[in-house]
């Protein structure tokens, strides 16, 4: 392998855009990146939708335009990687491969009533121990289900084989290989609902449970297999897709975390942190999510994952709620000129906390306000208290699988362009926080797959050699502090959930 190796194309699908990059083997060097933006649909409160036609403009296009602004050619391309906001789910046609519905987007909150019907019953426990999942409007399965029951026949024609579904990646390989394939990842399977993570099959028990004919069902491959190639006219010659995997695992995967006891942290609007648990499946006492971190030739690697509803959405609030910000990337240096003697915490369960709290009544609030508090303050207190949330949920993900031989958390997303940011973060988790010389981290894992499957990427221990930080950032903070901030923080979560 050398500089020369034919580069790999990768195709980002998220919540709010669509992303293409060409990147060059062996280290993924990336050579160009075109962006399409995609519009959120919300016809009713708590819905959210996307068009999946939009979808699929939105990622020819950039495909298209990697290509000509690179001026490589489709046929000198070694393959293609897709890696996708998970949960999203759709059905369409087989004959057509018209959608019968917009995609429900995993933000979508249309199927509590069932969740909490299927609650009641006494359904969760089984299946958690099943999925690794919580019986929640997040996942897919009652999303599948709500969409069989309201538009008229979908029941009917999916039990004789009429209609397909997936999520966004399943529905991106069969558009892009001309309907001739219909699979998924075992990632993107595995936060479903329905997916056994442990025997690595589709349940028949939960299919029965959520009333998803099989039939319905793409097939389920490693994250790094043949996926079939891109129909010829799309991109002017054939491309080998031969990578898929959810967005968290690839970002995980594009930071290298391939050893038991590595985390990494992605921070955007929310937070996503992966613990790396190797060849053991977790089963979380603390409402940690239990998923796979990815499959190689039918062997899976786990993780533990937790949610942070709030993470760069508090600067948001910060910038577009109360005016203090003029940019979101203002806030570090406002920070830095904060009062030390002015201790404000803020708790942002603007929509609730999450993991490791799991309190959907907890709302936000600020605790140590004076009559000297200021915008540098509010600032101060709204970058902590990310470093804050991260870690009680490192912690709690400690607490169910050991301490960690690895101590080095790998950040990033948006908000770990902070160096103030990511400092606290640092000296509030008492080990050092490493910020990647790549930024691009799922675009990364999505080349990597698809590289590694072509012969132009390395193993997965000699690409780890080829991962660079950016930034190491130590923590500096005194033991008795950091126990005093930690200690204040609490104590603002516990008021705030006992009066939320």
């Amino acid at each position: 392998m050398s500089g020369s190796a034919a580069p790999v194309l990768a195709l980002d699908q998220g919540t709010t855009s669509t992303r293409a990059a060409l990147l060059r083997p062996p280290e993924l060097t990336t050579l160009a990146i075109a962006r399409r933006d995609l519009p959120q649909h919300f016809p009713a409160p708590g819905w959210v939708e996307h068009d999946p036609e939009e979808i699929w403009r939105g990622a020819v296009a950039a495909l298209r335009e990697v290509l000509e602004r690179t001026g490589i050619e489709a046929r000198a391309i070694a393959g293609l990687g897709i890696t996708n906001q998970r949960e999203t789910v759709m059905i369409w046609e087989r004959a057509s491969g018209r959608p019968i519905h917009r995609a429900i987007v995993w933000q979508d909150r249309r199927t509590e009533p069932l969740c909490r019907s299927l609650r009641s019953d006494g359904c969760e426990p089984e299946i958690s121990a099943r999925t690794g999942l919580l019986l929640d409007p997040y996942f897919s399965a009652t999303k599948l289900a709500w969409l069989l029951d309201t538009i008229p026949g979908a029941r009917a024609r999916a039990e004789r084989g009429e209609l397909a579904a997936g999520t966004v990646d399943t529905f991106l390989l069969w558009r892009l290989t001309g309907g001739r394939v219909h699979a998924t990842d075992a990632t993107n399977a595995s936060r479903t609902l329905l997916f056994d993570i442990r025997r690595g099959i589709w349940d028949p028990d939960l299919l029965d449970l959520f009333r998803i004919p099989a039939a319905l069902l793409a097939e389920v491959r490693d994250c790094g297999a043949d996926y079939g190639a891109t129909e010829p006219a799309l991109l002017g010659a054939a491309i080998p897709i031969l990578g898929v995997a959810g967005d968290q695992q690839a970002a995980a995967i594009g930071q290298c975390c391939f050893e038991s006891g590595m985390a990494k942290a992605t921070f955007g609007t929310g937070a996503f942190v992966l613990l790396n648990t190797g060849a053991t499946a977790v089963a979380s006492r603390q409402r940690l999510l239990t998923t796979i971190a990815w499959q190689h030739r039918g062997a899976r690697a786990y993780a533990l994952e937790g949610s942070i509803f709030v993470a760069g959405a508090a600067v948001q609030w910060l910038r577009d709620g109360l005016g203090l910000l003029g940019a979101s990337d203002e806030a570090g240096p406002l920070a830095a000129t904060a009062d030390p003697a002015q201790p404000v915490v803020l708790v942002p369960a603007f929509t609730g906390l999450g993991a490791p709290y799991w309190d959907a009544d907890a709302r936000g609030a600020l605790f140590g306000l004076t009559r000297a508090t200021g915008p540098a303050e509010l600032a101060r207190a709204a970058l902590e208290c990310v470093g804050f949330q991260t870690h009680d949920l490192i912690a709690a993900m400690h607490r169910e699988a050991g301490p960690s031989p690895t101590t080095v958390l790998r950040a990033d997303g948006g908000m770990s362009a902070s160096d103030w940011a990511m400092q606290f973060l640092a000296d509030i988790l008492a080990s050092p926080v490493d910020r990647p010389r790549q930024p691009e981290t799922t675009v990364l894992g999505a080349a990597y797959l698809a590289g590694r499957s072509a012969g132009v990427c390395p193993e997965p221990e000699d690409f780890a050699a080829l991962w660079q930080a950016e930034r190491r950032f130590e923590p500096g903070m005194a033991e008795p502090e950091r126990a005093r901030r930690l200690a204040a923080w609490h104590d603002a979560v516990r008021r705030t959930r006992s009066s939320g």
